[in-house]
């Protein structure tokens, strides 16, 4: 429910872009875009992977400098002509990027005044610091000290740091991208409360987020991009906003459903983990994964809930060739006989497949082409004689180019110039090409839009069709609730749950969560 606040005809504009273009070679990545953003409002910014946002955040935040594209940008009334990011900080325009620019091994307050810290006489005073950052934390709800390191702090509090951090520059205008896709249900829900609490200051936010039931809970108004161009503004404030609406202005088409039907036909069990135990890597004593057991079928999808921490991921990834982990006991039984799964090659060997929840840096080679990442698992699949045969390697990456529906120019596009979905579907053709019985997808469509998830619903279905076993981890329910025949529920690394498809609901996991967290 939105606070409530003038409506966006009431307050006058922060922000204006007029008529922006931006071209890489003969690709024009922004044709014509105008955005506006009123003072102190919460303004969304959509569109599928591809559609522009990106791109038209790096131009107004000197990312793309003045002069390397057309149209013209106002802020507070004056045009502005950014030549890099330190020029667009300086008036308050500051952007968190999805993937966090902290250093782990330094404190808070050190990576909070990284760039700016108090001194006196060119010597950092460390006492004005650690009072500033104390003040800092306290605006965005932290408790921390502020010589904590990053490195020991969960990811929903890194977010809030990096939030800190921008307060710590006289922010005027906080742009987020894509800020709750790697937090739980809670950590979500509270960094929307503090957006909330900056509105009521008067500090103006652009929350750039596929998540459409987010948007339509904090934002005053959303803005959709498509193809590079500005579909149009619609106003929270006016009239009921909801999912449909904006999705039919995203894709330029009605999603009949957010997630495809599909009728099981559900086989004898093929993949078995019992009494599976996982210490800490560098812990000893902390117990990760917890004497658990789970079994699934051919045909059948089975999901894994839980908070963040839950051990859902340092479950999947110690059974994938023991890759996390160590004291790691138990078995594991591909089609009745166990099978051995010491290493990653093993694993492979064995029929064992894990898409990761971070493709960027544990699942593609971004600086190389689709056709060297499609065949990275499976050399030995476009080889003869020790040999990669480039013919054979080129013609695997098109059957899968074309079977999965990369959007790209062909097989030797750079693989970290794709969309979100396509370098999705480049992990996911990777991991296929080894003909895997069993898939493990952990957060298989973070960070990609609501076509792009249709369509890996759509991949999941075919694989769960052709008779594999799927397992998907995920932070949204609601995607578990639409796409998996049985959700096991995770909880201080045992499973505390299991509940049929038919009788999932958000109610019916949090119950079995809460249950084991009152004990």
């Amino acid at each position: 429910m939105l606070d409530p606040v003038l409506s966006a005809a009431e307050k006058p504009p922060i922000l204006e872009m007029r008529g922006i273009s931006k071209s890489f070679g003969a690709v024009k990545a922004l044709s014509d875009v105008s955005f506006t953003v009123r003072e102190g409002e919460i303004h969304a910014l959509v569109g599928e992977n591809g559609a522009g946002k990106s791109t038209l955040m790096k131009v107004l935040s000197g990312v793309y400098p003045h002069g390397s594209y057309e149209g013209s940008i106002l802020f507070g009334g004056e045009e502005r002509q950014f030549r890099d990011i330190n020029d667009s900080e300086k008036l308050g325009i500051i952007i968190i990027h999805q993937e966090l620019a902290l250093i782990p091994l330094m404190s808070i307050a050190e990576n909070i005044f990284l760039a700016n810290a108090p001194s006196k006489f060119g010597v950092i005073d460390r006492d004005e610091r650690y009072i500033r950052t104390k003040e800092l934390l306290a605006k965005v709800g932290l408790t921390e000290a502020p010589e904590t390191l990053i490195t020991n702090l969960g990811v929903g509090k890194q977010q809030l740091v990096e939030i800190a951090k921008a307060l710590s520059k006289d922010v005027r205008l906080l742009i987020l991208d894509e800020p709750t896709a790697s937090l739980n249900e809670t950590d979500s829900a509270a960094l929307l409360e503090l957006l909330k609490e900056f509105r009521r200051r008067g500090i103006t936010s652009i929350m750039i987020s596929h998540k459409l039931n987010e948007i339509t809970e904090v934002a005053d108004r959303v803005t959709v991009l498509r193809d590079g161009r500005t579909v149009g503004t619609l106003d929270c404030h006016e009239g009921a906003v909801d999912e449909d609406e904006i999705v039919r202005r995203m894709v330029d088409r009605d999603l009949e459903s957010r997630y495809p039907a599909r009728t099981p036909k559900i086989g004898d069990v093929i993949f078995e983990v019992e009494n599976w135990s996982v210490y800490h890597p560098q812990h000893s004593s902390r117990q990760m994964v917890k004497n658990v057991s789970m079994k699934v079928r051919a045909g059948e999808v089975v999901g894994i809930s839980g908070l963040m921490g839950a051990g859902r991921t340092e479950f999947a990834m110690s059974v994938f060739g023991r890759a996390y982990g160590r004291d790691i006991t138990g078995t594991v039984k591909i089609h009745g006989k166990e099978a051995d799964t010491s290493n990653v090659h093993r694993a492979i060997k064995a029929g064992l497949a894990y898409v990761t929840e971070d493709r960027k840096q544990l699942g593609l080679i971004l600086a190389e082409d689709i056709r060297k990442n499609v065949s990275l698992a499976h050399l030995g699949g476009v080889a003869s004689s020790g040999v990669i045969d480039d013919i054979r390697e080129m013609k695997v990456a098109q059957e899968f180019r074309t079977r999965m529906r990369i959007r790209s120019h062909n097989v030797y596009q750079e693989t970290g110039k794709l969309s979100g979905g396509n370098q999705q579907k480049v992990v996911l053709s990777k991991w296929l090409f080894t003909g895997p019985d069993i898939l493990i997808l952990d957060e298989p469509t973070r960070g990609i839009d609501v076509g792009a998830k249709y369509e890996i619903y759509s991949i999941i279905n075919e694989l769960a069709d052709a008779g594999k076993a799927v397992v998907v981890i995920s932070s949204e329910m609601p995607e578990l609730i639409g796409t998996c025949d049985r959700i096991m529920v995770m909880h201080e690394g045992e499973f505390v749950g299991e509940v049929a498809g038919e009788e999932a609901t958000q109610e019916n996991i949090m119950r079995a969560i809460m249950r084991r967290k009152g004990r």
